[in-house]
């Protein structure tokens, strides 16, 4: 009789084919023999290579490389050459297999897709993320080859939907660089499908309670939601096809990320959220030359039957986006009295917004679009500058991904497109560097602006230079683009480079002087002493006279070495408060990396105010030790997707009978008497302490702060659900910080 183990392994082997058929049946029908052998070749080397390799959820590993494969050529429609790197994405890093080995089996094209696709191992710099610094080094293979970074998405995708098996610090990390990081790019590669997936999935980690609110409601919703769309599209279908049109037509959910960051963003509770899904009109055109003029002709039509709303109208048949989307969206008032969105675009147009530039290659013969070449050309120089960190390059190219567009002309006609909120300034630097770098002024619609003028859609720019300008720091505070960013920083770093170099020549002088050796450890004495964090600004500031060095005569000089002086001893006093929320936190029963707090120095984020029962984590910062943060802490995301590896596992154990600080936001219809009705639940009804309550009131409507102690969150949920019951209270919600907005 065989053995257990035995028949799984056949199970599994059967499982394993299974899928790498169904990956086969995806391949595009036009894939040639010689293309459909590579793939079989790559599957055979992905499964010997991988054979003893598991994944966390037990699986076999190479299921892994499969299901990316077949998201690269079925959601994305990529060629048989990356279906063949998607197999092969993880083994060169992973296993024995080389690059050689890779290059000698299949060709070069290969061999340099696996080898971009291969994760970067090393030491950085310590101020820097590792995250941060293999994003970068991904997107400098842009230019190279972008199957690279799509394949990259694919593999992420994948690692979102199998992440129900991992712990929760994990999921937490992989989920928050998602968001900040995957789905931008996601969105810029075209990729519209994926990037709400790859949303939906990390807020279903990172806030698990909302995602499954959010969820369940449009679950509870559909059945009237179908109504209404059915409804609603029967008057447009009967013109459509009265006027000759071939089309699809049908309602689309918004994504669960969408609706959240209304609720989130707007304060709009999920029941009156009016645009929950857009109908979309796909046409069946008959040449593209006929394209712009079918989406128009649909778009009369709609409006002989639903009045439109002039302000939400967005073409993008005339200026397409920079990642090829094109489309008409207008927003129509309904028989019932609510708004609702339409996009209309052809069969051409709805391939490419789906799978992006996978889809715009396809089309793209004899096309004048060269959008993307000049978007890869721009990032490549931002990032090609060896002097720029990882997290400056990640952080101005976040913006640059999601941003929105405007487009403007120079004075010859020629369009440019910035991202939204561009000045004059980062209009200059996209007509050269060399121009953005001398640019004192610019002439808008004839008009003459400052350098900090903000542009608008269809402004025409004439730039004014000057030999005699060079870039200040004041620049970096109204420029936005990437580009201008990167090449004002780098002269800024040039100039401080020279006058740095004067003022090293000057400590030099002064330490001889006074027999102090210029070492390596005495120079780090010197940084320490004067608060500055490298070399550099150490000569930057002797130079700029901001160190006096007669400081020097403090130090004691043994055989050229140097000692601090010690600080002299000051007197710390405490205010009340202060000693208040130490005592709450030094009595908080927390696990910080399975020990008990108190074993540990930590303080709480002022920017999110944790209580017992909110889910937490630590992290490590440079000057104040631990500090704890909610998971769904406003910075929560961009600590977890940047600085991952200061990350700490925490959670909290049972609690003490400790009251925690945090803050409860009301709004209201003004009634006389109602504060008392509210105080009188919080210290008459719950016998809590409030520590502050404001009240404003305008127009007969009432916003109230009150910070209240709470022993954790289930006593702030039923203080909430009391104050909500209150007749006249609109709206209960916590704030962050006394300070928030």
């Amino acid at each position: 009789m065989e053995s257990t183990t035995e028949i799984n392994l056949e199970q599994e082997k059967k499982m394993i084919l299974k899928e790498y058929r169904s990956l086969l049946r995806s391949l595009r029908k036009n894939a040639s023999p010689q293309e459909k052998k590579m793939v079989r070749e790559a599957f055979e080397l992905a499964m010997e290579s991988h054979k003893d390799m598991r994944r966390k959820s037990g699986e076999p590993y190479v299921l892994h490389p499969i299901a990316v494969a077949k998201i690269v050529s079925e959601e994305m429609g990529l060629d048989a050459t990356s279906v063949v790197c998607a197999l092969l994405h993880d083994t060169v890093e992973d296993t024995e297999v080389t690059l050689e080995e890779v290059e000698r089996t299949f060709n070069k094209e290969v061999a340099k897709i696996v080898d971009g696709l291969t994760k970067i191992s090393g030491v950085f710099d310590l101020n820097s993320s590792i995250q941060a610094e293999n994003f970068r080094k991904l997107l400098l293979t842009l230019n190279d080859d972008i199957r690279v970074i799509l394949i990259k998405l694919a593999d992420r995708l994948h690692n979102m939907r199998t992440l129900d098996s991992l712990k929760r610090e994990k999921q937490l990390k992989i989920a928050s660089e998602t968001s900040f990081l995957y789905a931008p790019l996601a969105h810029r590669m075209g990729l519209y499908a994926m990037k709400t997936e790859l949303e939906d999935l990390s807020l279903k980690y990172t806030e698990p309670d909302l995602y499954r609110e959010i969820a369940t409601k449009l679950q509870e919703k559909k059945r009237e939601r179908a109504k209404f769309i059915s409804d609603f599209i029967k008057p447009l279908k009967e013109e459509l096809e009265k006027r000759d049109f071939k089309f699809d037509i049908y309602g689309r959910p918004k994504s669960i990320y969408s609706i959240y960051n209304k609720i989130k963003n707007k304060g709009v509770p999920f029941e009156e959220i009016y645009d929950l899904f857009a109908i979309r009109i796909i046409l069946k055109s008959s040449s593209v030359d006929k394209e712009k003029s079918d989406c128009w002709g649909v778009y009369s039509a709609i409006t002989d039957i639903y009045h439109p709303n002039p302000d939400r109208l967005r073409d993008w048949l005339s200026n397409p986006k920079t990642n090829g989307y094109e489309a008409l969206h207008t927003t129509v008032m309904s028989s019932t009295g609510k708004w609702v969105e339409i996009q209309i675009r052809t069969e051409r147009m709805h391939e490419i917004a789906e799978k992006g530039f996978a889809a715009h290659w396809k089309y793209k013969e004899g096309s004048s679009d060269n959008a993307l070449d000049e978007w890869l050309e721009k990032i490549h120089g931002v990032l090609s500058n060896a002097d720029t960190s990882a997290l400056d390059v990640v952080n101005d190219f976040k913006h640059e991904l999601f941003s929105e567009e405007i487009f403007v002309f120079t004075p010859k006609g020629d369009l440019k497109r910035l991202r939204k909120g561009a000045t004059a300034l980062d209009f200059a630097f996209e007509i050269h560097s060399g121009v953005g770098k001398k640019c004192i002024g610019a002439k808008v619609n004839t008009k003459l602006v400052p350098l900090s003028h903000v542009l608008k859609n269809g402004d025409q720019v004439e730039i004014l230079t000057s030999n005699k300008q060079v870039p200040n720091e004041d620049w970096l505070n109204f420029v936005v683009t990437a580009k201008a960013r990167s090449v004002i920083k780098q002269s800024l770093k040039e100039d401080k480079k020279k006058i740095s170099s004067e003022g090293k020549d000057t400590l030099e002088r002064k330490l001889k002087q006074l027999k102090i050796e210029t070492s390596e450890a005495n120079i780090l004495l010197l940084m320490n002493f004067f608060k500055v964090i490298s070399p550099l600004d150490l000569y930057f500031s002797v130079a700029n006279k901001k160190i006096d060095l007669t400081e020097l005569s403090k130090f004691d000089i043994v055989g050229g070495k140097i000692k601090l002086p010690k600080p002299p001893q000051v007197e710390i006093k405490q205010n009340i408060d202060d000693a208040v929320k130490q005592t709450l936190q030094k009595n908080a029963e927390l696990l910080i990396m399975g020990e008990s707090s108190d074993k540990i120095d930590y303080k709480f984020a002022p920017c999110c105010n944790p209580i017992p029962g909110d889910d937490v984590f630590g992290f490590l910062t440079i000057n104040e030790g631990i500090k704890i943060h909610r998971t769904n802490c406003p910075n929560a995301v961009q600590m977890m997707s940047k600085y991952a590896y200061r990350i700490i596992k925490t959670k909290w154990t049972k609690q003490h009978e400790i009251a925690f600080l945090t803050g409860i936001k009301l709004t209201g219809l003004d009634d006389v008497g109602l504060v008392n009705k509210i105080t009188n639940i919080i210290t008459g009804q719950m016998n809590l302490n409030m520590r502050s309550i404001s009240f404003d009131s305008e127009d007969g409507v009432f916003e109230g702060r009150i910070m209240v102690y709470v022993h954790d969150t289930a006593e702030l949920e039923d203080l909430t659900a009391r104050l909500n019951s209150l007749e006249g209270i609109l709206e209960v919600s916590r704030f962050d910080s006394e300070d928030a907005d």
